[in-house]
């Protein structure tokens, strides 16, 4: 008899403004995938608002990993987001060394800038402890920004040219993981993503590609959560890596276009809830 896959998601809480754990565990689940939170800080809602309550849940981090050890539990993903600390890339890279199998995937969503620039919370130490956990993955899903400083390179807003990104997705690929998916490369009136995977010991070794759509609406916050949720669920399910980053961005547009219609505002993310039932497993 099979068993329903289990993945383990390490990333914040957030109560209110649809992002981190609070749109991974739906999402995945939609996806027949059952979602075990690993939470590393809980927020009142997320820092675009104005204010919010904060609770750094670093110490706490290991204690509750321990319990998971005792019971002898196993997961078919690892899907890591954004982490606030040093200690915690580390209490990370441990999870993924203690709970990794043979067959488990492991994705980083190395979450660390946007914009060509890196977040005010991240340091250089953290930067190379980031390096550091990529080594570990099977998939990785870095923006523009983020490929930059993971293989650093010089961020630039003129147009990239492909082979540029080629470049780029070979470097982070060099490090570790087999797929790597480039979010968010601007390109005119479209948004593109580069899809490449490193295939050992087959005909064609190496495949990359752009995948395009049209851009609508304005960025929100927790698209890219969305985004590494799906990515997570298909990869553990078998689905074809190209086949589930078109998914993902298909999914996120009309959860933005729903959001425009709905009037929803920027600061509440995306209405996915609106749109969930499109998504397949």
């Amino acid at each position: 008899m099979s068993k329903q896959k289990k993945a383990a998601v390490i990333n914040d809480i957030s109560g209110y403004g649809r992002c981190a754990i609070t749109v991974a565990l739906p999402v995945i689940s939609k996806l027949k995938v059952q979602c075990c939170p690993v939470p590393t800080s809980i927020f009142s809602n997320h820092t675009a608002f104005p204010t919010y309550y904060f609770d750094d849940y670093t110490d706490r981090m290991q204690p509750y990993i321990d319990q998971w050890k005792a019971l002898g539990l196993t997961f078919d993903g690892i899907q890591t987001g954004f982490l606030g600390s040093r200690k915690q890339i580390e209490i990370v890279a441990r999870f993924i060394q203690d709970f990794g199998r043979e067959k488990t995937i492991v994705v980083v969503d190395p979450i660390m800038g946007d914009n060509g620039k890196r977040y005010i919370t991240y340091t250089n130490e953290m930067c190379q402890e980031m390096k550091r956990l990529v080594t570990f993955a099977d998939i990785i899903t870095p923006n523009l920004t983020e490929a930059c400083i993971l293989t650093d390179t010089d961020y630039h807003e003129e147009k990239w040219r492909l082979e540029e990104i080629r470049n780029l997705a070979r470097r982070l690929s060099q490090m570790g993981p087999k797929k790597v998916v480039i979010t968010g490369i601007p390109q005119g009136e479209y948004i593109a993503n580069y899809c490449y995977e490193n295939r050992e010991g087959q005909t064609m070794a190496e495949k990359g590609q752009f995948l395009r759509t049209m851009k609508v609406g304005t960025q929100r916050c927790g698209t890219g959560d969305i985004f590494a949720a799906v990515i997570t669920a298909d990869a553990v399910n078998g689905v074809d890596f190209e086949v589930s980053v078109k998914k993902a961005s298909a999914f996120i547009k009309k959860c933005i276009l729903k959001s425009i219609e709905m009037e929803i505002p920027l600061t509440d993310g995306v209405c996915f809830e609106e749109v969930l039932d499109t998504l397949k497993a």
